[in-house]
């Protein structure tokens, strides 16, 4: 079972993975930490990769597509792999696709945690003034919330043709949401 948890910023697609891997053994793919792992390996692939965040540019898709063919091979015989910040394009999409064909795979879900984008920030807001996570910042998740919005959303068309699209409610606690997955995914 190959599949994407889809959502804004501080929707829970990231606790929701823990647990599914924990409980399912599926394997998280997060590019983000895909990408620093390359980095810190030395690889030909991470020598790339380091250049490529050194000078401040973005990694193009095409390296991402490889860390996680990468990936794949190396966790063969996993029962399920969660994608987790990639795709964010309908490009990255296809190429995605492309490369699981390649292999004899593909999507089968993508679960879309649906939330509400005024508590997602008062949620931020409230973190950040009790915690002062950077990374909660409210002006800053404002950004990465809009981005959401104008770059990865036009994702939700692309899967729901495809039939692989399910809705949940993300608002929910954090039980309620896992079970409603585990419901989603069969």
């Amino acid at each position: 079972m190959n599949l994407i948890l889809f959502g804004p910023p501080a929707a829970g697609k990231g606790t929701q993975a823990k647990r599914l891997t924990a409980e399912r053994g599926y394997i998280q793919l997060s590019t983000g930490d895909m990408l620093r792992a390359a980095r810190k390996s030395g690889s030909e692939l991470g020598q790339r990769v380091a250049a490529i965040m050194d000078s401040g540019s973005l990694v193009s898709d095409e390296i991402v597509i490889a860390l996680i063919e990468e990936a794949l091979a190396a966790n063969k015989g996993a029962p399920g792999f969660i994608f987790d910040g990639f795709p964010r394009t309908v490009a990255q999409a296809e190429a995605l696709d492309a490369m699981l064909a390649k292999h004899g795979q593909k999507i089968d879900r993508v679960i879309r945690l649906e939330v509400d984008s005024q508590q997602l920030m008062d949620r931020i807001a409230k973190r950040f003034a009790e915690e002062g996570r950077a990374d909660d910042n409210p002006d800053a998740y404002k950004v990465r919330l809009d981005a959401y919005f104008t770059q990865t959303a036009p994702l939700l068309p692309y899967y729901e043709k495809q039939g692989k699209l399910q809705g949940v409610d993300g608002m929910a606690d954090v039980d309620t949401v896992a079970h409603a997955i585990a419901k989603a995914l069969g």
